[in-house]
């Protein structure tokens, strides 16, 4: 795993919610026309949580054929089930991918403790030669593996010398520098902080698993390894072009009901999907029991692409001549967002 960004790719899907496999090739080949470090299949932006086991393990398949010497392939691994993480772990290597995400155990809620020596060290031992990446995201989990556990793991198992953090914590990320080590890499899992984390000396991220490179493959590609050379200008130059994109991870709305005003939070993927959808790249709807956005939420994103569009035009200028887009149109015409929304 080197320095670099890559991308958490979505899963299209087709009007009937099956998997597109046309526009999966044409996701995968945007991605790595456009520099991409490497892709991640089957990962929370890419709905792990709703593909049947058979479809997950294709998804896999599928893309890392498409990544074999081209760029990294990260394989989309974890569970809160032992077993089945250790069948997919098997199934990533056999299929060749280069690493494995292994997201933290969700709802049986393991203690760190249990998350190292029941999870994370039986598969790091049962397959040395694989890359495992823990995915650290206790927002998502309500578990969460902590930074000592991280640093005797990886000192116990060579192949785990990475991890992508998605705690939103900063002390806990100087905390993982502190206790892993200068060798160890830490990725960042928001997009909103990737530069942030880069620049802290006392994090030194290597850069980051995306979800808004979907769309902008290049340019955040460029912001990481501008950071990585030291021209931290030009990248908070471009990190700030970007601002606008990077917030749509999670968009929160208020919305009111006969019972008063209540809050409204669409997650990942499904502001991404929608505005990809709104652009017209392949996409689909998100799987139930993600939904529509809220015609205030989709305001948001909509607006967010019309400001980069309008200030840098030439961030979304690679996706509209692979896709053969008109940008301003897409943005510029309701009639592609009306029916996106809960009405």
């Amino acid at each position: 795993m080197k320095t670099g960004c890559y991308t958490a790719l979505i899963t299209p899907f087709t009007a009937g919610g099956e998997l597109d496999t046309e526009g999966l090739e044409q996701l995968t080949a945007f991605q790595i026309q456009s520099g991409i470090t490497g892709i991640l299949a089957a990962g929370t932006t890419g709905e792990s949580p709703t593909l049947r086991w058979e479809e997950h393990l294709d998804l896999i398949a599928r893309i890392t054929d498409v990544c074999r010497d081209k760029c990294i392939s990260i394989a989309g691994a974890g569970s809160n089930n032992t077993n089945e993480s250790m069948s997919a772990v098997a199934h990533s290597m056999d299929a060749g991918a280069d690493a494995v995400l292994m997201v933290d155990p969700y709802y049986n809620g393991p203690s760190s403790l249990e998350i190292r020596k029941e999870y994370l060290e039986p598969i790091a031992k049962a397959y040395p030669q694989m890359k495992i990446i823990p995915y650290i995201i206790p927002g998502r989990t309500g578990a969460q593996l902590l930074p000592e556990d991280l640093a005797i793991l990886s000192n116990e198992c060579p192949n785990v010398a990475y991890v992508k953090e998605a705690t939103g914590n900063i002390d806990n990320m100087r905390r993982t520098r502190e206790c892993c080590g200068d060798g160890f890499k830490i990725f960042s899992g928001d997009d909103g902080i990737l530069l942030q984390i880069m620049e802290d000396p006392a994090i030194a991220a290597c850069g980051g698993i995306s979800v808004l490179s979907n769309i902008v493959p290049g340019a955040l590609t460029d912001m990481v390894m501008l950071q990585s050379q030291g021209r931290t200008e030009e990248a908070r130059a471009l990190n700030q072009a970007l601002m606008p994109l990077l917030g749509l991870v999670t968009v929160t709305t208020r919305e009111d009901t006969p019972h008063g005003s209540v809050t409204c939070r669409a997650r990942n993927p499904l502001a991404l999907k929608t505005l990809m959808q709104i652009l017209g790249m392949p996409s689909g709807p998100c799987r139930r029991p993600l939904g529509k956005m809220t015609p205030q939420g989709i305001e948001i994103v909509a607006d967010a692409a019309k400001k980069v569009q309008a200030r840098n035009p030439e961030l979304l200028a690679p996706l509209a001549r692979f896709f053969d887009i008109d940008i301003d149109e897409r943005l510029g015409n309701p009639e592609y967002r009306k029916h996106l929304c809960y009405t």
